[in-house]
């Protein structure tokens, strides 16, 4: 759940300056200019986006969300992917106008932040950065050098918090009564398909010539002979094998493909992945048993099957975890889309 929007957002320019100190060993690189306060740049005043209210937003509100959305953008010298960065932009707009809509309501409710829960607030963003230097700099950049602004600031983000803790987090809840009436309810989305867990041990052909390795040569007769034969011998050594992590070490040693580094344990395969002459064999083993040589996709593979589970349907003590999460996820979803509704029913927001 996102809460503490407005002091995220301080917080990233907080986190962006003291990253920027852990950087400085000797030699130091290069400064961010947008970061650095030797080299405070002149900062553009702020334009408006829109207009919630009365309450004019600022493109400097939007941008801290739109990196919200995507934070990948700082490490691409602030940019965005040109074919995403209008649907994070809108996203972003409708975001920061959706907490100003709270904000007032926060306001208009009365609600309010104990001058101890501000201080606290306050000292937590200030111990995020290395100096006080680099405070001054985000003091200058984000209010103006005023710490009064910077409080209300803090405080406008603590009561998002608070009324979307009342009219979101606290009613979205999920009792075992209701995860389990869902789960009666539908059974079909807890279906679990038929599983065989392997481990295998594979012999390839020969690997194609560098010049043109999409196209492999055809395996000629001597070389299938060759394989056939490190093949059979590797299903002598596998047929002596009496346990997975006896099968696990020889698959380690002598396998040729690339579950070799996980013993060879391909884990829970579902019916539609398995290789049809491999599930062909699979089928009639045993759990614990060692196949035979299987000629599949170009290779030799020996199979040990470790265990097989029918398709069944998953308790509900099972999947009572994931699924009281899910729901919950889903309920906060609406409760935010319903709340979002019912703030701008009767507000007037202008896009400028």
């Amino acid at each position: 759940m996102k809460f503490r929007w407005q002091l995220v957002f301080l917080c990233l320019a907080a986190s962006c300056l003291a990253a920027q100190a852990q950087k400085a060993a000797t030699p130091p690189p290069a400064p961010d200019v947008t970061l650095a306060p030797s080299h405070t740049p002149n900062i553009p005043p702020a334009r408006p986006v829109a207009r919630v209210n009365g309450t004019l937003l600022t493109d400097l509100d939007l941008l801290r969300e739109m990196y919200t959305i995507f934070p990948y953008a700082k490490q691409h010298n602030g940019n965005f992917p040109k074919a995403m960065e209008a649907n994070i932009r809108q996203g972003a707009l409708k975001m920061i106008e959706f907490e100003e809509l709270v904000y007032q309501e926060a306001k208009r409710r009365q609600m309010k932040i104990s001058p101890a829960r501000l201080a606290t607030a306050e000292q937590q963003l200030r111990q995020r950065f290395p100096n006080e230097e680099y405070f001054q700099h985000f003091l200058q950049v984000e209010a103006g050098g005023s710490k009064q602004v910077l409080r209300t600031k803090i405080e406008r983000s603590l009561l998002i918090e608070d009324l979307l803790q009342q009219q979101v987090e606290d009613k979205s809840s999920i009792s075992t009564a209701e995860a389990k009436a869902f789960y009666q309810q539908n059974l079909q989305r807890f279906q679990l398909p038929e599983t065989y867990a392997l481990q295998t041990i594979t012999v390839m052909p020969p690997k194609a010539p560098a010049a043109n390795p999409a196209k492999p040569a055809p395996v000629t007769t001597e070389q299938d002979k060759q394989m056939r034969a490190r093949a059979e011998a590797a299903l002598k050594q596998a047929k002596a094998t009496k346990s997975y992590e006896e099968f696990g070490v020889l698959a380690e040693k002598i396998s040729e493909d690339d579950y070799r580094v996980m013993m060879g344990d391909h884990r829970a395969m579902k019916v539609a992945d398995i290789p049809v002459p491999i599930l062909a064999v699979v089928t009639k083993l045993q759990p614990g048993q060692v196949s035979d040589l299987i000629a599949a996709e170009g290779a030799y593979t020996i199979v040990r099957l470790n265990a097989h589970t029918p398709a069944r349907t998953a308790t509900f003590e099972q999947a009572q975890e994931e699924l009281r999460t899910q729901l919950q996820r889903s309920k906060r979803e609406k409760l935010r889309r319903d709340l979002d509704a019912r703030l701008r029913k009767d507000a007037k927001i202008e896009e400028l």
